[in-house]
């Protein structure tokens, strides 16, 4: 019966060629199948070989698990079935239970993480003070003119300048 292993931690420039070698020099092997992504032609860093015996499948896991390949570390290990869950890496600490007593102090409150939100968003709500509207009508600055000889006039765009301002043009 063939057994399939899956390589990991392959380097993005490998061969197909290359890795046919490389654990050929195990055993016979079944297939080999470099996965390479579809958008780019390049391989994805992984590959699944496939022994026709158990024996060498075996021997290949243990020689070439965490041997260096191109300068990285190969992962080598039996491959499961595409919907079999992963096994547990390490056993989970039991749970402590409420009833079995407790040393510690009572369950704190839970920290918010922002602050509630506000009645309004941000862009619907009004402007914080009242706009005031300018008055209609010519602008004052002063209430008397400081030369009090020379007649202010306004130009059509609300401008103010001085009836007299061709004589002083130095242009």
């Amino acid at each position: 019966m063939a057994v399939r292993l899956f390589v990991g931690n392959l380097p993005y420039d490998v061969t197909e060629a290359e890795l046919r070698a490389h654990f050929a020099a195990i055993g016979p092997l079944a297939s080999l199948s470099l996965a390479m992504d579809r958008d780019t032609g390049k391989p994805r860093g992984f590959a699944f070989v496939e022994f026709s015996a158990r024996t060498d499948a075996e021997d290949a896991m243990r020689r070439l698990h965490n041997h260096l390949f191109k300068g990285r570390p190969l992962a080598v290990n039996e491959a499961r079935a595409r919907d079999a869950p992963a096994p547990p890496s390490a056993p989970r600490p039991a749970d402590p239970r409420p009833e079995a007593g407790r040393d510690f102090g009572p369950d704190a409150a839970p920290r918010r993480r922002r602050p509630p939100a506000k009645r309004a968003a941000h862009a619907e709500r009004g402007p914080k003070r009242p706009i005031y509207k300018r008055a209609p009508g010519p602008v004052r600055f002063s209430a008397g003119d400081e030369d009090g000889d020379e007649e202010e006039v306004r130009g059509a765009y609300g401008a103010r300048h001085r009836a007299d301002a061709d004589a002083h043009d130095p242009a």
